[in-house]
């Protein structure tokens, strides 16, 4: 039987309480955030924007015209520099081509995702997180920690393709920005604390739930009974 997604949410908030995410301060720095933090800690991400903030390159245009090697100095502290540098420049045309953010905000959700979806660099995770975040739509975002939780709690699409399973997600879920901005930060806290590759089981506040962990820890303590 698979989990019910809302139980498990309300669990992880009630362990860990309110993330209050995402940690920025304007809804640009949401959007160069979720290109940055890619393969990366959020703390470095953090010292690129300050780094940018602090050149008054914190600007789409700004960034567009701005030559490769300063731009990859400033960006030096949340790594694959030139990588991202060329991402950033891409979501960053894009910005510029479409408009004011405020007016960008009106366009509906499936054809917001589709356009950044077109953007080099930006995947489906990246996109939907974008969505959350940085426009306040009710989207589900599907990473590497929400797979890995659901997976071993019993989730039979898991694994299934980003859009199937986000989509069974959604469907589960309450169609409610609030509640997805924290699902998806719990999830994270959670992946990063406790259901990590190798899982804390033993300190984990869903393991009534989890049958992987559970049949972990019994283990556990069959080899701990018939050792001499």
């Amino acid at each position: 039987m698979s989990p019910d997604p809302i139980r498990i949410v309300r669990k992880l908030l009630y362990h860990y309480g309110r993330q209050g995410w995402w940690p920025a301060d304007t809804r640009l720095e949401v959007i160069l955030g979720a290109v940055l933090v890619q393969h990366t800690a959020w703390q470095n991400v953090e010292r690129a924007l300050a780094r940018l903030r602090k050149a008054g390159a914190l600007d789409p245009s700004a960034i567009v015209g701005m030559d490769d090697e300063p731009l990859w100095d400033l960006l030096r502290p949340a790594g694959t520099y030139r990588v991202k540098a060329r991402r950033l420049r891409a979501i960053c045309a894009w910005l510029c081509d479409c408009g004011p953010l405020p007016e960008l905000s009106h366009s509906p959700t499936d054809r917001l995702r589709a356009n950044l979806r077109s953007v080099h660099g930006i995947g489906p995770e990246t996109a939907d997180a974008i969505l959350l975040y940085g426009f306040q739509r009710p989207v589900f975002v599907v990473d590497e920690y929400a797979r890995r939780l659901f997976e071993r709690l019993g989730w039979k699409d898991a694994r299934a393709p980003y859009e199937r399973f986000r989509r069974a997600m959604q469907a589960s879920l309450p169609v409610d920005v609030n509640f997805l901005n924290e699902s998806h930060a719990l999830i994270v806290a959670h992946g990063k604390e406790v259901c990590r590759k190798r899982p804390a089981c033993e300190r984990c506040c869903l393991l009534a739930d989890c049958p992987t962990g559970r049949a972990a820890r019994g283990s556990r303590q069959t080899r701990i009974v018939v050792t001499p």
